[in-house]
């Protein structure tokens, strides 16, 4: 069985690092969904928004505060306990963070595509598009994963 040759500590800088880089990724893509949904009320096609479509979009302003609010507690929980050798609450709460980062960031997508095509086709196309986005999102972010989560198991 192979390994890593590294001591817990720094095993838990590793893993920490890790997570910086994902948060990074991560950060870039919800700040850049979040800036594109605030620019929508100032565009004149959005007074013509139906009940449905309103709600839809205040929908999506949530996920995107919620997924940048998630993103930036794993910062305030280093910041807060940097120093105080608890490395391994810091790693653990920031992978949970970024877990639930995950789910929102994989709603706001789905959820934008179906915005995107009731306002541009109709509902049907919508359900459609969201669907199919669904599908994508949970195979790339879901299946893929856990396949080679598996497939790791038996070698």
């Amino acid at each position: 069985m192979g390994g890593r040759d590294e001591t817990e500590e720094e095993r838990l800088d590793r893993k920490f690092d890790d997570l910086l880089q994902e948060l990074r990724v991560m950060q870039t893509g919800a700040q850049l969904t979040a800036g594109f949904l605030l620019t929508l009320p100032f565009q004149e096609v959005f007074e013509d928004l139906d009940d449905f479509q309103r709600t839809t979009y205040l929908v999506l302003v949530v996920l995107a505060a919620l997924t940048t609010v998630l993103l930036l507690s794993p910062v305030a929980i280093h910041r807060r306990l940097s120093g105080r050798h608890a490395k391994g609450r810091v790693v653990d709460a920031a992978q949970r963070l970024v877990a639930a980062a995950l789910v929102t960031l994989s709603l706001m997508i789905v959820g934008i595509i179906f915005f995107t095509f009731d306002m541009v086709i109709d509902r049907s196309a919508a359900l459609v598009a969201g669907v199919g986005m669904g599908a994508v999102v949970a195979g790339l972010l879901l299946w893929v994963p856990w396949g080679l989560d598996r497939a790791a198991g038996r070698d």
